[in-house]
């Protein structure tokens, strides 16, 4: 991003620790597929980023848009909902087989609702909801983070690679 004055060296970067909070603490992650033939299709997801595997797992109707386009072109990305500390990941995603991957998906659906359900009583349940529709794993190759202030973002604009 030479254009925007950031600099090739690592002075200044942002640590990985940095984007790593920002994945697990947002609330909402914005999902971007698009289809074989090409065609974008942007959605608000709930999901959760588990920092231990580096992997974002969330769940979909198996009939929505991002399924069917995943099942056509596994390339995605995901954003957090904040465009002032802004992280954003490209990987590719894989639909989560219940029986081979049970145990991943336990871990995801069970993060999921502690996340979103303080109340320990529901989290069966809203874990059961999660699995219960077409579960994805992301697996991340490249992510961005993006401070959206004029004094931090020609100097602070950084990219991680898996």
């Amino acid at each position: 991003m030479a254009a925007y004055g950031v600099p090739t060296d690592l002075d200044g970067a942002l640590p990985w620790e940095w984007a790593e909070e920002r994945l697990v603490a947002s609330r909402n992650y914005w999902v971007v597929t698009a289809s074989a033939r090409a065609r974008p299709h942007a959605m608000p997801v709930w999901g959760v980023w588990l920092p231990d595997a580096e992997r974002f797992w969330f769940s979909s109707s198996p009939d929505s848009r991002k399924a069917r386009n995943l099942a056509e072109n596994p390339r995605c990305s995901f954003a957090v909902d904040d465009t002032v500390e802004c992280v954003s990941v490209e990987g590719l995603a894989r639909r989560a087989d219940p029986e081979a991957d049970a145990a991943a998906v336990d871990a995801a659906a069970g993060a999921w609702a502690r996340k979103y359900w303080d109340d320990p009583e529901v989290h069966a349940e809203m874990a059961g909801f999660f699995r219960g529709n077409a579960v994805f794993e992301v697996t991340p190759e490249q992510a961005f983070g993006i401070i959206e202030r004029e004094d931090d973002f020609a100097r602070r604009a950084t990219r991680w690679r898996w």
